[in-house]
């Protein structure tokens, strides 16, 4: 058993999805959808543009889903549909790709989700009252130890739990820079705020969850062809409950780690990341040593991935 799994925010980098799209008409028509469905060509900043304009929320969430889904449209060329999966699963932002990649929302309308989504979650909070940090060495229950230490009145809140090693951290940015501060003192091997403009996955995205809400009320939405493992849920969900839960993911934790957890326990063995990067990959095989991994995000790497079910 397989689950597809896709990258969420961080793994964005100029020039991905290109060969993808050179290689594989559907990939690039992916690529136009996007570019349509959002009035602008995202496709020349994601190949060609500056790497801090693409980092923007707004643009990274829609460009690191095209680029999933350009993937995922090259594995179907290669005669690998969604169904050689037992689920779906992606980080945050990844959640949308997964969806659109089994059918549960066509690629417009995730793209013009994901748009909106950036954009409520960077407007909910100004810029430089917010922050995140990342705890390295320090399990789950140790970190949200330490947000609740830091948090002082203010919003702190352990944000995504990644893998048995990696948590960050999430709210106010003077709470958060004490929350590095008291993780270095536990014993923490790192601890250091990252380069992102918005405290996602906490409270303070609360205006976002709002705006998530009334945007995904607007369009439909199929049942997955296959089952969806919920970043709030860390389990396979219902079709009716998805709308639900992704409104509850703006400001709720990423269970990753649990996330993959489930999917061991539910007989999966391998993983394949599909879109940009290796990042999933690596918290996988933290989580489970056992469980056997592939990137599928070049051409090469999907001949590789469809001749490894031909075998």
């Amino acid at each position: 058993m397989r689950a597809f799994v896709f990258p969420g925010q961080g793994a964005q980098t100029i020039g991905m999805g290109k060969a993808l799209a050179d290689a594989y008409p559907a990939a690039k028509a992916v690529f136009d959808e996007v570019d349509e469905a959002l009035g602008e060509t995202l496709s020349d900043l994601i190949w060609t543009g500056d790497i801090g304009d693409l980092t923007l929320t707004r643009n990274a969430q829609p460009a690191l889903m095209a680029t999933s889904l350009a993937a995922m449209r090259a594995l179907e060329a290669e005669g690998v549909s969604i169904e050689a999966a037992s689920f779906v699963a992606g980080h945050s932002l990844g959640e949308y790709s997964a969806l659109a990649a089994s059918g549960a929302l066509s690629v417009a309308d995730t793209a013009r989700l994901l748009r909106i989504r950036g954009e409520a979650m960077q407007e909910a909070v100004p810029v430089g009252v917010g922050a995140m940090a990342v705890l390295l060495g320090m399990d789950f229950e140790a970190a949200q130890a330490v947000a609740e230490e830091a948090a002082q009145g203010e919003v702190c809140q352990a944000a995504n739990d990644n893998d048995p090693s990696q948590v960050v951290v999430s709210g106010h940015k003077a709470a958060v820079v004490r929350a590095v501060e008291i993780a270095k003192a536990k014993g923490a091997k790192r601890a250091m705020l990252l380069p992102v403009s918005a405290p996602f996955h906490s409270s303070l995205m609360a205006p976002a969850a709002e705006a998530m809400a009334g945007a995904l009320a607007d369009v439909t939405m199929s049942a997955p062809a296959v089952p969806l493992i919920a970043n709030v849920r860390a389990e396979a969900v219902d079709a009716d409950e998805i709308k639900t839960l992704l409104v509850e993911q703006v400001t709720g934790s990423v269970r990753w780690r649990e996330s993959v957890q489930w999917m061991a326990g539910a007989g999966v063995t391998e993983s394949w990341e599909i879109g940009a990067g290796k990042a999933l990959s690596g918290m996988i095989k933290r989580v489970d040593r056992s469980l056997a991994t592939r990137a599928v995000g070049t051409p090469d790497d999907v001949r590789a991935a469809a001749e490894s079910l031909a075998g």
